[in-house]
């Protein structure tokens, strides 16, 4: 057995990199002896092998004038040792790189899913509030109904009508004059989806004979309050300027437009200027509720039936 026969150009080259003999022929001899390239990566790849500072043997003929295989320092080995210490340091450089980008991957996948929770849970707080709208709408036909029933019977006992007489008797409202300027004050409801439903109602009443500019109105509203509550963190949803044309035509100009804003957590700033609703103040479940509030005004068609005018 003896060394294998290798490029010496090559073998000076990965001596002068501070590679041993035995390493830098082991790399040539089973690398292929092609390139100085393919010899480095096979150290690389080898580098913790029990034997890679070893003259790998091959079977040759017996050969009594054959040099001796040449004898490797203790230098040698220390270089060696020095090449191995410098590519584990640069694995583990990797490695920590590789775990920090993990961590950070997790730390995004942990924000995505908290953004959906929090999606989830506004979506059923929205489902909840329509219920509860349902019923409230429910109770103010019944409530309607029953004042009706009651006021009916009160005239049928002054007139001494029998309870089960078909007779048509007009309901005795009391209501105001069309051209009435006397405005009521609203219901100060305890629940913030109360307060939001009376502030809508109140839009409706005041504008009762323009239909589509109210819609408009709680269009726009939703435009608003829907850009804030699912981007709470951009300023210029939160920043609303007053003197806006098309913030006036649609909504300033309303009664009660601005009103649902500043319960929705806006405030006037810059002397009465902007409306502004700083980002701590952000309130999801209130912006929630405006919506709710929102939605039913559009779609609900009892919404409001307190509100009106009853016949005489």
């Amino acid at each position: 057995m003896a060394a294998p026969e290798v490029d010496k150009r090559l073998l000076e080259e990965l001596q002068e990199m501070g590679f041993s003999l035995a390493c830098a022929t082991r790399a040539l001899h089973y690398s292929g002896n092609t390139s100085l390239e393919d010899a480095v990566d096979w150290i690389v790849d080898h580098e913790n092998d029990s034997d890679i500072n070893q003259i790998p043997l091959v079977p040759v003929d017996i050969d009594l004038d054959a040099p001796k295989p040449f004898p490797i320092t203790e230098g040698v080995k220390i270089r060696a040792q020095k090449l191995r210490n410098g590519v584990n340091e640069l694995r583990k450089d990797k490695e920590m790189e590789l775990e920090r980008k993990k961590e950070k991957e997790r730390i995004q996948a942990g924000k995505l899913e908290a953004k959906r929770v929090a999606e989830e849970n506004a979506r059923k707080r929205m489902i909840a509030l329509r219920e509860a709208n349902k019923e409230e709408e429910r109770k103010a036909r019944e409530r309607v109904r029953q004042e009706l029933e009651a006021d009916k019977a009160e005239r049928r006992a002054k007139l001494g009508i029998p309870s089960g007489s078909s007779l048509s008797v007009q309901p005795a409202y009391q209501v105001a004059e069309k051209n009435s300027t006397e405005v009521k004050k609203p219901v100060k409801f305890t629940r913030k989806i109360e307060l939001l439903s009376d502030c809508l109602r109140g839009l409706r009443r005041y504008h009762k004979d323009e239909d589509a500019r109210v819609t408009k109105a709680l269009q726009t509203l939703q435009i608003y309050i829907r850009n804030v509550l699912y981007n709470p963190d951009v300023e210029r949803y939160r920043n609303i300027r007053l003197s806006n044309p098309v913030f006036q035509e649609r909504v300033g100009s309303l009664t009660g437009g601005i009103r649902f804003l500043e319960l929705c957590g806006f405030k006037r700033t810059n002397r009465g200027q902007f409306l502004y609703l700083p980002r701590e103040n952000v309130n999801p479940e209130t912006l929630t509720s405006a919506m709710f509030a929102l939605q039913s005004a559009i779609t609900n068609p009892f919404f409001g039936l307190l509100s009106v005018e009853l016949p005489h």
